[in-house]
């Protein structure tokens, strides 16, 4: 199975279930931007419940731009602000001090455009949970998929449906419970390389 889906800041367990069943992940490159979904933002399980992380973007409405057009807004400090967040929510974590040292530098390095410190992130994912997925990138933009499985909906967190992923062992699950689908760094910093085996079993909720 080959899927499309677009490339997200810190995917979520959806993107992350979907993107493991494939032979090959077809990244969306030629889409117009669109506010308001995954494409810059993710969430994760902070002291007070559901948090999200927000990369500020330099986007004007009156005319539409291409994803790979869009530019960071670097003038705000947002990389810091991001580091201490995940620092706060996530440094009693079983494997928060066994992958900091991979991910500090995401937040440290500036990067200009939003897609590729998108895709950035994504390889320093795999390379934390040494996985090995094949990927390619669109030449084209088209609006109806025939020879893929189209995942790009997936994008949207305003519309997103309510996937009934399993549970695991999160920071705050005594206080707030659990929180479902939220960024592969939640996964991550509280199952280590079983977020393997976790993700493998949910695609079958997507």
């Amino acid at each position: 199975m080959n899927i499309l889906i677009h490339p997200t800041y810190f995917p979520n367990i959806a993107h992350f279930a979907a993107m493991l069943q494939a032979n090959n992940v077809v990244f969306e490159m030629h889409d117009n931007y669109q506010k308001q979904t995954y494409r810059n933002r993710s969430f994760i399980y902070g002291a007070n419940g559901k948090l999200q992380l927000s990369v500020p973007v330099i986007y004007s409405q009156k005319e539409r731009q291409k994803y790979s057009d869009i530019k960071i807004h670097n003038a705000e400090k947002w990389q810091t602000l991001h580091w201490k967040s995940l620092e706060s929510a996530y440094r009693t974590s079983p494997f928060f001090e066994f992958y900091e040292d991979e991910l500090q530098p995401l937040f440290t390095q500036k990067a200009e455009f939003l897609l590729d410190f998108n895709l950035k992130c994504f390889e320093t994912i795999l390379e934390c949970l040494q996985l090995d997925i094949k990927s390619s990138e669109t030449e084209i933009f088209q609006k109806e998929i025939t020879d893929q499985s189209d995942f790009r909906y997936l994008v949207n967190s305003r519309k997103e449906p309510n996937f009934n992923f399993d549970n695991y062992t999160q920071v705050f699950n005594e206080k707030h419970g659990y929180i479902s689908n939220l960024s592969i760094l939640d996964l991550l910093f509280n199952e280590g390389t079983n977020a393997i085996n976790y993700l493998e079993n949910q695609f079958k909720h997507l």
